[in-house]
């Protein structure tokens, strides 16, 4: 496994659309463990594909594992999700604002509108089809990559944006 550059909006991968799946072969599953070794050491709670400099509809997200959040996201705390071509197929009519960085784009953070409730299919990382519901922090980390994948950065929609000063790094703002 390797620990992949993260790429910034200055390089043209980040802001395409990304290509579909098609194979879940070796070099896919050395992607999909190379991704999960960079979201260790960023660290962050998701990253998409495009973020690396690679041009697929995939993600990784993981909830923070630490007592706090056992407590607050139960069994989401720590467990790893690996969709390919993800697709949001049911979205809550109730919208909340929340704050947002990137691991693309460090430094800053933005206040975002997300739906509150999600529900997504895709692939798991053998093309297994998968089906996650997910509400708050959850949808959010899910809604913000799967705009990674189709060329958005939550700069593009944030209400504000901001340069991240000592009071915001001393919150908990967890990079996505």
């Amino acid at each position: 496994m390797a620990i992949l550059p993260i790429i910034q909006p200055d390089n043209p991968v980040l802001r395409k659309k990304a290509h579909r799946v098609q194979s879940f072969d070796g070099k896919f599953q050395k992607l999909v463990d190379d991704m999960y070794e960079t979201l260790m050491d960023a660290p962050g709670v998701g990253l998409a594909a495009p973020q690396v400099a690679v041009s697929q509809r995939v993600i990784l997200v993981r909830l923070p594992d630490d007592e706090d959040s056992r407590n607050e996201y139960g069994k989401e705390a720590g467990m790893l999700h690996v969709v390919a071509n993800p697709e949001i197929v049911k979205a809550s009519k109730e919208i909340v604002e929340g704050v947002e960085a990137c691991l693309s784009i460090p430094g800053y953070y933005g206040t975002v509108d997300r739906h509150e409730k999600i529900a997504i299919k895709g692939l798991d990382r053998y093309g297994e089809p998968v089906r996650i519901k997910a509400h708050g922090w959850l949808a959010r980390v899910f809604q913000h990559e799967i705009d990674h994948l189709d060329g958005q950065l939550y700069i593009d929609i944030a209400k504000d944006v901001w340069r991240a000063t000592r009071e915001d790094e001393d919150e908990e703002h967890e990079e996505i």
